[in-house]
């Protein structure tokens, strides 16, 4: 796997691009729309990545795995268009690219977080998923418990962190 790991870095990075795509096309060309897209490109993938092999391991296709993936990658990107806030780290780049409240504004990049978040779960909800709602119900409680209280708001209550907004 070593010498392949960029390839399959690569395939399951392309492969949760695609998923986020697709989901991200009824939204048209909206703002919030442009700042989603925007917010989720240029990353390495590692997150899909590292959920459809694990899901591989597990002996799960790997089109069940990659709405999860796709999943990952979209509440990552939503934290990180609000962590960049003026009201946070108060970034002016991620990736190379001006973050989003720097592109739009802070008022869109928040929309767009918010909407990243949404559609996380929307990925994992959907019946074209290949997922049995058994385990729909699995990766979503798993998702809201990793990404809700018990993440979220003790990451921002450290010592070093102002929360001021969110």
């Amino acid at each position: 796997m070593q010498a392949d790991f960029p390839i399959h870095l690569k395939a399951a990075a392309d492969a949760t691009q695609a998923c986020l795509a697709e989901a991200m096309r009824p939204f048209g060309d909206l703002p919030i729309a442009q700042g989603m897209r925007h917010a989720v490109m240029g990353g390495k993938g590692l997150r899909g990545f590292l959920v459809i092999e694990s899901a591989r391991l597990m002996g799960a296709p790997e089109q069940e795995a990659v709405y999860a993936g796709a999943a990952v990658e979209a509440l990552h990107a939503y934290s990180l268009v609000h962590d960049d806030l003026p009201c946070m780290d108060d970034d002016d780049l991620r990736r190379g690219q001006p973050t989003v409240h720097k592109k739009w504004d802070e008022a869109t990049a928040v929309l767009v977080g918010d909407a990243l978040q949404t559609l996380a779960f929307e990925l994992l909800a959907r019946p074209d998923s290949g997922l049995a709602a058994q385990g729909q119900l699995g990766l979503i409680a798993g998702l809201a418990k990793a990404s809700g209280a018990w993440f979220w708001v003790k990451r921002r209550t450290w010592p070093q962190r102002r929360p001021l907004c969110l």
